[in-house]
């Protein structure tokens, strides 16, 4: 028959207790990092400057079939930290591939913002893709975001951390 803890030396008691505080500690150090890693999937903004979340995001995009609004966010982003002798090659490319009516990835824009984007076409400067680019910023975070959240992509990047 089990006659419980009292029979044990108080010398393994005390050892008993020092594990399991050491234990408690461990599990609340693993939950905060948890918590920690999972701050970087509640925003896009640092979603998007994170390796393994942006992976994450991207497949869940092309799961959707709307992948084309994360690669123009990226083009832009690219385009703004190039140097301005870059800017017109890198334009031209921005608009045929996302802006174009005829664009493989045509993104989804106002009429308003692509028709200023068509006129700006002969001259870009660093701005030209910055209403654009906040624009479809924003599709993605109150759109495709949200979703993103709930996907097995988000648990997978989660796990990942």
């Amino acid at each position: 028959m089990c006659k419980g803890l009292s029979s044990l030396p108080s010398s393994c008691l005390e050892k008993a207790k020092g594990m399991r505080v050491k234990l408690s500690h461990l599990a609340e150090l693993h939950h905060k990092q948890r918590v920690q890693d999972g701050k970087i999937l509640q925003d896009l903004e640092t979603l998007l400057n994170n390796k393994i979340g942006l992976q994450a995001f991207r497949g869940f995009l092309r799961s959707e079939f709307s992948e084309e609004n994360l690669e123009f966010w990226l083009a832009c982003e690219d385009y703004r930290v190039s140097s301005s002798n870059l800017h017109r090659t890198k334009a031209s490319s921005i608009y045929s591939q996302f802006i174009n009516p005829d664009a493989p990835l045509e993104v989804n824009l106002d009429a308003e913002t692509r028709e200023a984007l068509l006129s700006a076409t002969g001259s870009p400067c660093v701005e030209t893709f910055d209403k654009a680019q906040q624009k479809i910023y924003s599709l993605m975070a109150k759109d495709s975001f949200p979703r993103f959240l709930r996907s097995h992509h988000c648990m997978d990047a989660i796990r990942a951390f």
